[in-house]
């Protein structure tokens, strides 16, 4: 659930600081929003130029910015985050948070925070041991702030124990875990996930396909996996960027999904079909390039296989099925037929318009439930209808 989530990260000063630039990279591959604020020592150990690279966001030090006069507005900084962390924290920064004081840009935005805030402290063995410093952070844990502790192993000193900060993957996994919907059927279940279109050759040239981008099943993938879900996405021809962490199969032909995605659901738990196969191929393919010579071209069609209806009606009692249906008109009637007719556990109406369907930024839905429940959506981007989707599901499918 990290995808458009506002997290603010502070930066103190302290070796463990050249590590949160892969924190941030981690951050930034979920598509979370990242803004990262250094104390004035924490640039003896990272640059902002190396920050703001990653972050994709200007890294903050001061109140003013030296050159342009720009005041970084600590308050908007605090109500804009969804979760702060500081990470490395050192002593110093720990005693300030539990006095109050407010010496510097990260310090102020902490007191005007109204998120959730995460330390993850850092400093040599005999300090982190001291009775002040496990008293401050006593404190500040009564006050609401989450510790993520810290980490036995070599230190800078040269000596070892605890004191290390958490590694990043380790800070990375406490926000994502922090994130993901606590009442998720889908944590543990395996779900394949279909989008795009398919090509089906003429020549070798040439093909029959439709403008599906795969955006709609992309997003919905992410949002599976963002709340639990193993996904396996089965993407047909598309431009789109798809993240290391999703399981990903390329495909191009009706054939080629069909094959690809049986092999997939045989031990999934459900399947939700977005992509936009092609309904027809050419009967022969030619070998070679088909050359303009003629004024017309008749090429023999014949139907694809129905893919969704296949697997749908082979599926296991603890397997379920989604399927989309793109239509024109008469949508909810076609859309109730296709539900039924491949006995669909539910099935996701799109009208095509100028705000929904192929090549577009936004969509507009209506969810059917085999028991009749429908939930219809207003226009709403892509990301927003995939948090309907799977929000949805989650309470239908699984009851």
């Amino acid at each position: 659930m990290l995808q458009n989530k506002n997290i603010l990260i502070g930066i103190t000063g302290g070796i463990a600081a050249y590590k949160i630039p892969l924190l941030v990279r981690l951050l930034k591959l979920q598509k979370a929003n990242v803004k990262v604020i250094c104390t004035p020592a924490a640039l003896q150990f990272v640059t902002q130029q190396t920050l703001s690279v990653l972050s994709e966001e200007p890294t903050l030090v001061d109140f003013f910015d030296p050159e342009s006069g720009q005041w970084n507005h600590h308050v908007q900084l605090g109500l804009w985050a969804d979760a702060l962390v500081i990470a490395p924290c050192g002593s110093n920064t720990i005693a300030k948070m539990v006095s109050g004081q407010c010496d510097n840009l990260l310090l102020t935005t902490y007191l005007s925070a109204r998120c959730p805030v995460w330390i993850a402290p850092a400093m040599d063995l005999d300090m982190f041991q001291q009775e002040s410093v496990q008293t401050n952070l006593k404190t500040l844990i009564e006050r609401g702030v989450s510790i993520i502790d810290a980490e036995n192993g070599p230190l800078a000193s040269g000596l070892s124990g605890k004191g290390r900060m958490a590694e990043p993957e380790t800070i990375f996994t406490v926000l994502k875990d922090h994130f993901t919907p606590k009442n998720s059927q889908f944590i543990g279940k395996k779900v394949v996930v279909t989008a795009g279109p398919t090509y089906e050759a003429i020549d070798p040239v040439r093909f029959i396909g439709n403008h599906s981008t795969g955006q709609m099943g992309l997003e919905i993938a992410h949002v599976l996996s963002d709340w639990g879900a193993e996904v396996h996405l089965i993407m047909g021809p598309s431009h789109l960027e798809i993240p290391s962490h999703i399981k990903t199969t390329r495909v191009i032909s009706a054939q080629e999904m069909f094959e690809k995605t049986q092999n997939a659901f045989i031990g999934s738990d459900m399947l939700i079909m977005s992509a936009a196969v092609a309904d027809y191929r050419v009967e022969q393919t030619s070998p070679e390039k088909i050359k303009k010579s003629e004024e017309h071209l008749t090429l023999n069609l014949v139907k694809n296989m129905d893919i969704l209806k296949s697997l749908s009606l082979s599926k296991q009692p603890h397997q379920k099925t989604v399927g989309f249906a793109l239509e024109t008109n008469n949508g909810l009637q076609n859309a109730v037929e296709k539900l039924e007719k491949k006995q669909l556990d539910a099935v996701i109406l799109n009208l095509v318009s100028e705000h929904s369907g192929f090549k577009t930024p936004t969509n507009k839905i209506h969810i059917i439930h085999k028991d009749g429940r429908q939930k219809e959506s207003e226009i709403a981007s892509k990301s927003d209808i995939a948090h309907l989707i799977v929000e949805t599901l989650n309470q239908w499918i699984f009851d």
